[in-house]
Parts: structure tokens; C-alpha cells; sequence
């Protein structure tokens, strides 16, 4: 860089040379080399992941994403394009300087780049999270300067860089929107202040449990003292927990509870249906997606409404046979087919590379050795690859949808891979993988009320929030519309201050008391 710009470069850079900033000199260049390879940021994102809840995993994921994508366009494509010497650094007192002087190129800096990257991709999920790791990305920044590796221009170049990785990740993984920007129909529910009255089913066999935090039980009964809390083993029947539970609450005219995965959730929604029960859900499975679209992403979000009475409506999907009798109903989704399949290998790979591309991947692997599907969809012969039905519509459009604007609009959200088109396999993928999803001819996606499916003679299993049922000959997909009263809260907690609450509850609880 020359002229006027490298001018004003070089004279910032020798003001920051000059500058004795208290205690700088034990703080920066440690901090500095620290975040060589991206460590520091590793940590960060481990530790976000080991100590947070949902919202701080998920920023993790994105974090280290765009860490990952500004790394790659820093040194392999932006050093070698533009080359400059790093700065002569005899102005920059010895006790600053790096043990091993960098030698590639001087712009951009790769430091900047990944901290910025890190920085933005955790703010993208969380601004609370981000508030915090943004001050350290800053020093990162700034501590190429002081210890005299870089340009400032280098490091606002590399600054930019990582911002603009993190904004790209976005066009194929979009965040989770936060609560206040998802429509949901408010209801009144039974206020329970310390949980008298609600009776909360726990099924040990879900997920993985709350990482980090206490064992379930032990986490509804620190939040809400009150409630009555009945554990399902491995050996017991959840159907008849559940009953039990069910009347339990309806007897004392309070509200039934679940810990678990979606498909305990479904199980215990539709017992709520009946009952006239409101359901309180606390997000005790892997992945949790109707807990994260009812609003209650961790368990203080659901004892919060619950202590002060704050639900949503909710539509229940229904799958009926031919004869019109219930096979089953749904929550999330329903599929038959390959998605079942495509979704399972998704979430295997989902936490590594994101959503999106774990979508993509999978679907490669499953259309690999695919047998396509015959069925009648109202009245219509069709071949298929993959049929999926939401409950409420899903954004965004495509194989990976990660949540629901509305929970009560009365609508199925169906998704198709038509595989009687030529080369039908290879136009989706290439689609998918420029983004252009919703414009392929292949794959089509439209919301209806009800769905009429035959001809399923072929067809051995469907599959619903993550459970499966053997297939009858016809189905009829269609909504009970707002049928079901879920907590949650108006005015959700940032996850930080609901932590630090829970904590603070906890050691009090421990704390002995003086006779």
C-alpha cells in the first residue's frame, strides 16, 4: 500500500508504538498469542457450549463457522492477492514483542479477521453473548498493532473480512430469530407460583439431559418447589405416567408438565388436548424444536410463565385413517419416505458444519441408493423421493427449516421431491447448493389445510416427532386448530440473566441454615 493511505497507516502505526497504556504490556501480547490458530476462540466456543444454554450453543456453532470461513479467505486467498512487508517494528519497545515474528503477509491480518468473525457469528444468535466476547475480539484486534505484527489498516481490512464471513454463513445456516420477532396467539393459563398444582412427567430416556445443568427433576423442583414431579424410567410405561399425571392435575385443577424429547412432548400434548389441560414443556430432549418454537428454550423460560400464567395457542396436526379413526398426531412434523432418513443423518452432522450444509450432505447420501416413492396426494398419482408435512408453516423454505412464525394458523406446511423429472437427483442438489432451493422444478413446497394420502400399500412406517407407526393403506393429515394451551412466557429473560438467577437460587438452596 502506497500514497496518502499508507502514509496515514504508518503514522497511526508508530502513535500506537509510542503509546504506553497501563498494564497493556502483561494483558495484550499474551492475548495475542493466544489467539494463534484460533485457540483462544476454540476455548471461548467450548466454553460457551460447556457453561450456556441453547442460545449460547448455537452461537458457539456459528462462531466457530465463520471463524472457520474468514480462516480460509485470510490465508488462502487474501495474503496471496495483496502482499505487504509487516511493519518494521524497532519502534515497539522489546518487552511487547512476540517471541516469533509472523512472516507471511501483513494484509489483512488474520487475527482480526477471526476474531471479528468469532465476535459477530455469537452476536448473530445471541447480542447478549456477543456483548460479551466482543471486548476481547476488540483487544485481539488491537494487540496486532501494539506488538507491532501489523498496520492498523491491516487489522481494520481483517476487521471487515471476519465481519463479512459471518454475515455469509447466514445465506446458508439463518439464525434463529429471537422470541420477541415470533407471532404467537397470547392465552391466559393457570397462574401456579411455586408450581402448586402442576404435575410434571420427566422421562429419563430423552435427549441427553440439560448439559451443565442439574439433573432434571432436581432443576423443575429448584425452579418451582411446588410442583409434583413423576419420573418415567426406562422399565415404566410413559402412556401411563402420563395418565397418571393427567389426572393429578385435573384433580387439583392445575396444569400438566413434561421434561423430555418431542416425542414425550407429543405424547403429553395430546393427553393435554383431551384433558383441557394446559402444558407446561420443559426442553429436556436433544434437540428440542417445539419447546424452541413455543418460546421456552430452557426450563426458566417455562417455570417463569408458569409461575405468572402466560401461554400461547397452538394448532395439533392429526393423522387419521381412511375410516376417519386417529392413527396419531403431531406437533412438529409427520413424514413418510426418505425423510426420516435425511433427518437423522442431518442431526448427526449439524453441530459440526451447521444446518444447511448438513441438509446437503445428507441428502446427497440418501438419494444415493434411494427407491423413489409412489403415492396418491389428493387424488393425484405422484413419484417421490421425500414428502414432509409440518405443523404450521416453516421457514425457511428448503430441507433444513429451523421454526415457525405462527403456532396457530390452521395450516400444513408440505414439502415434495418430485423424482419422476429427468436427472431429478442432480438438479435438487445443484439447487440446494446455490441456495436457489425454492425455485428448482423438483421441489415443491405449498401449505394447505388438509392432505389426502393413498396408495401407501408399499409404505411399512410413518414417522412423527421423531417416533414412527406402521402405515395404514390412506391418511388424512388435517389441524385442530388452537387446540392446545402451551406456556410461555411474554417477556422472556436473555439466557445470561437466567443463568446467573438459577445459580444464585441454587447456592442458596445449599446454604445452610442458622438454628
Amino acid at each position: 500500500m502506497t500514497g496518502r493511505i499508507g502514509r496515514i497507516d504508518r503514522r497511526w502505526f508508530e502513535r500506537v508504538a509510542a503509546a504506553r497504556l497501563a498494564g497493556a504490556e502483561q494483558v495484550l501480547p499474551p492475548l495475542s498469542s493466544a489467539a494463534n490458530r484460533g485457540r483462544l476462540w476454540f476455548g471461548a466456543a467450548a466454553l460457551l457450549a460447556a457453561a450456556g444454554g441453547p442460545a449460547a450453543r448455537r452461537a458457539a456453532r456459528r462462531g466457530v463457522g465463520a471463524l472457520a470461513l474468514a480462516s480460509l479467505t485470510t490465508n488462502a486467498v487474501a495474503k496471496y492477492a495483496v502482499r505487504r512487508s509487516r511493519p518494521v517494528h524497532d519502534a515497539v519497545p522489546l518487552v511487547r514483542r512476540l517471541a516469533k515474528a509472523p512472516w507471511t503477509s501483513s494484509f489483512p491480518s488474520g487475527h482480526a479477521a477471526s476474531a471479528a468473525a468469532f465476535a459477530t457469528g455469537v452476536a448473530l444468535e445471541s447480542p447478549p453473548y456477543g456483548a460479551v466476547v466482543a471486548p476481547v475480539a476488540a483487544a485481539v484486534a488491537f494487540s496486532r498493532v501494539y506488538v507491532g505484527v501489523h498496520y492498523p489498516g491491516d487489522v481494520l481490512a481483517g476487521i471487515a473480512l471476519g465481519a463479512a464471513a459471518a454475515a455469509v454463513t447466514c445465506y446458508w445456516w439463518p439464525p434463529r430469530p429471537a422470541p420477541a420477532r415470533i407471532e404467537r396467539t397470547r392465552v391466559p393459563a393457570p397462574a401456579l407460583p411455586d408450581g402448586e398444582g402442576l404435575v410434571v412427567v420427566v422421562n429419563s430416556g430423552s435427549g441427553k439431559g440439560v448439559p451443565g445443568r442439574p439433573p432434571a427433576r432436581g432443576y423443575v423442583e429448584l425452579l418451582l418447589p411446588g410442583a409434583e414431579v413423576l419420573e418415567c424410567g426406562s422399565g415404566d410405561d410413559l402412556g401411563k405416567v402420563l395418565d397418571k399425571a393427567v389426572a393429578r392435575a385435573a384433580e387439583s385443577g392445575g396444569a400438566l408438565g413434561v421434561c423430555g424429547g418431542d416425542g414425550t412432548v407429543n405424547a403429553a400434548a395430546r393427553r393435554a388436548v383431551a384433558a383441557g389441560l394446559a402444558l407446561a414443556v420443559f426442553p429436556g430432549g436433544t434437540l428440542n424444536h417445539f419447546a424452541l418454537d413455543a418460546g421456552t428454550a430452557t426450563f426458566e423460560d417455562t417455570a417463569h410463565a408458569v409461575r405468572r400464567g402466560e401461554a400461547v395457542r397452538v394448532d395439533l396436526a392429526r393423522v387419521r385413517d381412511g375410516a376417519g379413526a386417529d392413527v396419531t398426531g403431531f406437533v412438529n412434523t409427520f413424514s413418510i419416505g426418505l425423510y426420516p432418513e435425511l433427518v437423522r443423518r442431518r442431526e448427526r452432522l449439524e453441530g459440526r458444519i451447521g444446518k444447511w450444509p448438513a441438509a446437503t450432505v445428507s441428502l446427497l447420501g440418501v438419494l444415493r441408493d434411494a427407491t423413489p416413492l409412489r403415492v396418491r396426494l389428493d387424488g393425484h398419482d405422484r413419484v417421490l423421493w421425500l414428502l414432509f408435512a409440518g405443523n404450521g408453516r416453516y421457514l425457511p423454505d428448503g430441507l433444513a427449516p429451523s421454526h415457525r412464525p405462527h403456532l396457530d394458523e390452521g395450516l400444513l406446511d408440505v414439502r415434495t421431491v418430485d423424482a419422476e423429472a429427468p436427472l431429478a437427483r442432480t438438479r435438487l442438489a445443484l439447487s440446494a447448493l446455490a441456495g436457489a432451493l425454492r425455485r428448482s422444478h423438483v421441489y415443491r413446497a405449498e401449505r394447505v389445510e388438509q392432505l389426502r394420502i393413498s396408495g401407501l400399500e408399499s409404505v411399512a412406517d410413518l414417522a412423527y416427532d421423531g417416533e414412527r407407526a406402521p402405515a395404514p393403506d390412506a391418511l388424512l393429515l388435517d389441524k385442530r386448530r388452537g387446540a392446545l394451551t402451551v406456556y410461555s412466557p411474554a417477556d422472556p429473560e436473555d439466557e445470561i440473566t437466567q443463568l446467573a438467577r438459577t445459580a444464585s437460587l441454587a447456592a442458596a438452596r445449599r446454604r445452610p441454615v442458622n438454628p
